[in-house]
């Protein structure tokens, strides 16, 4: 049996920023969909109120996604064939807590410097946690998604 290709989806206000953030927060590649609209909008598949520019590249409106930098992508599209999570526009904004969250695992011993260098792309400390199986840090990224740094 072959595994199942997935993608993590995240609701966002923002989806490009959202996607900076991430990319930076970790090492990851911004797609670049720059190619694939234009063959779009040259088709006249999609309209030009489903895009707009983006760091001086055409993008998808409400759609921005970051992927991991060593794994495969479809270079037609730069999509990402591997770990990938796609930020998409919603028009409500987070009202409760996640779900679903990821877990940071910086490099041993470095949890405080990771913490200070995602604080410094716009992630706020939540909370410290210290429990018998361990301790780790709840943040909150630039829309309010927690997340947890180990």
């Amino acid at each position: 049996m072959t595994a199942l290709h997935w993608k993590l989806v995240i609701d966002a206000a923002d989806p490009h920023a959202q996607a900076a953030f991430w990319a930076a927060a970790l090492h990851y590649r911004q797609e670049d969909h720059s190619a694939l609209v234009d063959r779009l909008l040259a088709a006249g598949a999609v309209p030009r109120e489903a895009t707009l520019t983006v760091q001086d590249r055409l993008a998808w409106r409400d759609l921005a996604a970051v992927r991991h930098p060593d794994e495969p992508f479809d270079p037609a599209s730069d999509t990402g064939l591997g770990r990938r999570i796609l930020f998409q526009r919603v028009p409500e904004s987070k009202t409760v807590k996640n779900r679903l969250h990821l877990d940071l695992h910086p490099e041993p011993g470095s949890r405080d410097t990771e913490v200070a260098r995602l604080e410094g792309l716009g992630a706020k400390v939540l909370r410290q946690v210290a429990e018998p199986g361990g301790s780790w840090t709840v943040m909150a990224d630039p829309e309010g998604n927690e997340f947890c740094v180990h």
